[in-house]
């Protein structure tokens, strides 16, 4: 036996139901934005490693990045994000940019994670973002497209939630409790891993980083405060515009949402799947005001987000919000009766197809009873049979598969037939 070459580990194969799951997310996403206003743009798959290595955090470039040598001696990786490269374009094009800036993005990016259920190293991702305005209702927007999506697949209330919390409320809250402003970023990540640990190995986490049992008690009483957005101007503009917006209903204030990355400067958010015993993290984002200039442009506030098809694709199965079978695109078969008609069953539906009708044609001769098996599988709605009696008499037999009905009819009626009962059913 040959030797079976299997795919790299952590890569991913899309059999057509794949990527009907892929195209069902790639379009509801394209939908909620457009809803906004949002314009589609890309970047490169392969950036310089320095892109990455003062914004993203030592865990992303050293351990994460598919990092390598060009032929040139260059260390590049392929792209395990998209906020760098966003804020670079940006930056090159500037004063040419009409600000503020609604952009979107539905690409593949790699991630050396170890691969495990919801996890590869391969995904897609949504990435959207409002460059060029500061205001608390640009971080309500980009929370609020994010709930449109959500409506448009199907997720209610109590399936999803998003969770909102401001790193600039956090760090006045610190600083009030004696942390020292150098130790805000450290203990931002601690408490964004909070929830991934034993409560004790937290709190002695938290020791170890220099906060007293005191600090750490006034600590927790922090990140139980359903009410401290209260405190934050911000937040409290944020919940006013998501209701005003129809969408409070899926949002919660969270201060233990903290976000890891190093770029996120206020604003921070994070959905989550409410089904399980424990909610799994469905995306992440948030505001970051100085990542443009750190790649040099000129300082332009900024919020967005980003999403990855793997999750958000398991979520939907589970919730059964997917349909697991594939149909064709095809919704006609035109069937082949014998060799002498054979090309005259491609002419009939080349002509359909110029009236937009999606069409195929058995590719070869076979029993009819098979071409009918093959369509009903393919999950066609019409088979057409054109056999001598037909042709003689410019008519032809169509099947209603739905129904289990037939009827010969003149061709000159044909397509209004077939529009028909693809309408009805």
């Amino acid at each position: 036996m040959n030797k079976v070459i299997h795919a790299v580990k952590g890569t991913r194969e899309f059999y057509p139901e794949d990527m009907a799951l892929r195209n069902f997310i790639n379009d509801k996403i394209r939908q909620a934005c457009q809803l906004f206003g949002y314009q589609e743009w890309d970047g490169p798959f392969i950036e310089s490693i320095d892109l990455y290595a003062a914004k993203s955090g030592d865990e992303l470039v050293k351990k994460q990045a598919f990092v390598f040598s060009d032929k040139g001696g260059d260390m590049v990786t392929l792209r395990p994000e998209l906020t760098p490269s966003l804020a670079r374009m940006v930056a090159k094009k500037q004063n040419e940019l009409t600000f503020p800036l609604r952009w979107w993005s539905f690409g593949p990016f790699w991630r050396y994670e170890q691969p495990q259920r919801g996890r590869t190293r391969e995904f897609f991702q949504w990435n959207i973002d409002m460059l060029g305005s500061g205001s608390p209702e640009s971080d309500a927007e980009l929370i609020a497209v994010a709930v449109t999506f959500f409506k448009l697949v199907g997720f209610k209330p109590d399936q999803v939630q998003i969770r909102v919390n401001d790193r600039r409320l956090m760090n006045s809250q610190f600083s009030l409790i004696g942390i020292p402003e150098d130790k805000h970023s450290e203990l931002s990540g601690l408490i964004d891993r909070q929830q991934k640990m034993k409560p004790e190995a937290w709190d002695e986490n938290a020791l170890l980083l220099g906060l007293s049992a005191d600090q750490l008690g006034k600590l927790k009483q922090v990140l139980t405060n359903s009410d401290l957005y209260k405190s934050s101007p911000e937040l409290i503009s944020v919940f006013k515009a998501l209701e005003s917006m129809g969408v409070s209903e899926y949002v919660l204030f969270d201060p233990k949402i903290m976000r890891g990355l190093l770029y996120y400067t206020g604003t921070v958010f994070e959905a989550f799947d409410l089904s399980g015993a424990m909610p799994r993290s469905i995306f992440g984002g948030g505001r970051y005001d100085n990542l443009l200039a750190a790649v040099g442009g000129e300082p332009l506030p900024a919020v967005g987000f980003a999403m990855g098809d793997v999750g958000i694709g398991l979520i939907l199965r589970d919730a059964g919000l997917i349909n697991p079978s594939v149909p064709s695109p095809a919704h006609v078969l035109v069937t082949v009766f014998d060799e002498n008609l054979l090309l005259d069953s491609y002419n009939l539906a080349a002509g359909l197809r110029l009236t937009g009708l999606n069409v195929s044609v058995y590719p070869e001769l076979t029993k009819l009873p098979k071409q009918f098996k093959y369509a009903d599988k393919m999950g066609m709605r019409v088979v057409l049979v054109l056999g001598p009696d037909e042709a003689v008499n410019g008519k032809v037999t169509v099947k209603n598969l739905a129904k289990g009905s037939q009827e010969t009819i003149a061709q000159t009626d044909l397509v209004d037939t077939i529009r028909k009962i693809l309408e009805t059913g």
